[in-house]
């Protein structure tokens, strides 16, 4: 694969794309098996996955994930935005073929406008993890982004997501630990990762009560749940191993809080630090947690090649703005010059042609495909995405919105409903 630069964006080409599924014809699947009695596994209404993976996970995963900062008003008003917009179907759009999924971004084409998001600590939910879950998403045709906080090394995340496309997210570390830096870039890089995601808004963890009701850290524990890449990592080992004299198997427990110390540091870097990166990383730079236009504005001047228009689902920040809220404004002032994609309360198809429409190129799934690993691991992964899919490209058919392209799916089919 090669790169070239053009418009601010660096082009991944890719000789030989993986002809995709298309996800309406998994519902098409279901009703023939229907016709043997034979019911799914795993529900299609979205609103259960949730609440079936509640039920099944321990008091610790489930706070993990279902928490959000301080009372959830964060999380809730990212909720709350979708039912803002409403789609207005056209009539008498004459078609023939179901509508055209694809998306670009990042320079590259891909066959459908959704990623799954960078969720740490997966094997809380089930015991293959990140493996399971950038399996399904090779399988499923849809991008894969890591989180630094994985439960699984770069390299058998990659081995697992096979001629997948699959983005790094960083958690950034201080510029004390620049060398280390450049070692997860560096690893990330060999092991086909071909855009950098870095997360802005967590250099320390929120406020969580439903964590801290529990006690529950998964990056202290004395296992390699959320720090599997620094244990992983050589140049973290080497410094471990000066430092104290023994390797980081003898005492896990120092070590998983120096690791996370490493990615959590307690405090941000500046915009200036970004040229680092720039350096450093020889492909796309997306920065991710941008919910104002000015920071916006900033990412285009320091020329990087994406946002991503996200709160963190509601878990960093309590009585925060909707990402949904924001996104319309941020894409009218910087949508033209690098890419937007959008993250914090994906739900539903509706959800994603919603946001798509307001402008953003691609939308990041997160709990979604996490409760699908807890409910039905690889399979519920894969179940979650081509559910949505599906979703989507019928919600986008029957509203006579021919394709994702924003020639098709802008504004000009949503209505502004406030009192809803």
């Amino acid at each position: 694969m090669t790169f070239h630069v053009s418009n601010n964006v660096a082009h991944r080409v890719n000789k030989h794309p993986k002809p995709p599924a298309n996800p309406v014809d998994y519902e098409n699947s279901v009703y023939q098996r229907g016709l043997q009695f034979e019911r799914p596994t795993l529900s299609f209404q979205t609103a259960k996955w949730e609440a079936d993976a509640l039920d099944r996970m321990s008091a610790e995963s489930k706070g993990y994930v279902f928490g959000n900062a301080g009372t959830g008003e964060t999380a809730r008003k990212n909720r709350d935005a979708f039912a803002r917009w409403s789609i207005v179907p056209s009539r008498l759009v004459k078609t023939s073929a179901l509508p055209d999924l694809s998306t670009e971004v990042l320079g590259e084409k891909h066959a459908f406008p959704v990623a799954v998001a960078p969720v740490g600590v997966q094997r809380i939910f089930n015991p293959e993890g990140e493996v399971a879950s950038a399996a399904a998403a090779g399988r499923e045709s849809v991008p894969y982004i890591m989180s630094t906080a994985s439960s699984t090394s770069i390299e058998d995340v990659a081995e697992a997501n096979g001629d997948g496309v699959r983005w790094y997210q960083l958690y950034w570390p201080a510029n004390e630990h620049n060398d280390i830096t450049i070692s997860l870039l560096s690893r990330a890089k060999k092991a086909g990762f071909s855009a950098l995601f870095v997360t802005l808004d967590t250099y320390i963890l929120g406020w969580r009560p439903s964590d801290m009701d529990n006690g529950y850290n998964p990056f202290l524990r004395s296992d390699k749940i959320g720090v599997a890449i620094g244990f992983s990592d050589p140049v973290f080992r080497s410094q471990f191993k000066e430092k104290h004299g023994i390797e980081i198997e003898e005492d896990m427990h120092t070590a998983a809080a120096e690791w996370t110390r490493t990615i959590f540091p307690g405090f941000s870097h500046g915009w200036e630090d970004i040229a680092f990166l720039q350096k450093h990383w020889d492909g796309p730079i997306v920065l991710k947690g941008i919910q104002s236009v000015t920071d916006a504005q900033k990412a285009v001047e320091l020329g990087v090649q994406g946002i991503v228009v996200s709160n963190h689902g509601g878990r960093q920040v309590d009585g925060g703005v909707s990402s949904l809220g924001v996104l319309p404004r941020i894409v009218d002032a910087v949508g033209d010059k690098l890419d937007v994609f959008f993250d914090s309360g994906i739900r539903a198809g509706a959800d994603i042609a919603k946001a798509m429409a307001l402008g953003a190129r691609m939308c990041l799934v997160g709990r979604p495909f996490v409760y699908g690993l807890a409910l039905g691991g690889e399979e519920g992964v894969s179940h979650v995405l081509k559910t949505l899919l599906g979703d989507l490209e019928l919600t986008l058919h029957l509203a006579g919105i021919e394709s994702a392209n924003p020639k098709h799916l802008n504004r000009a089919i949503l209505e502004r409903e406030d009192h809803l």
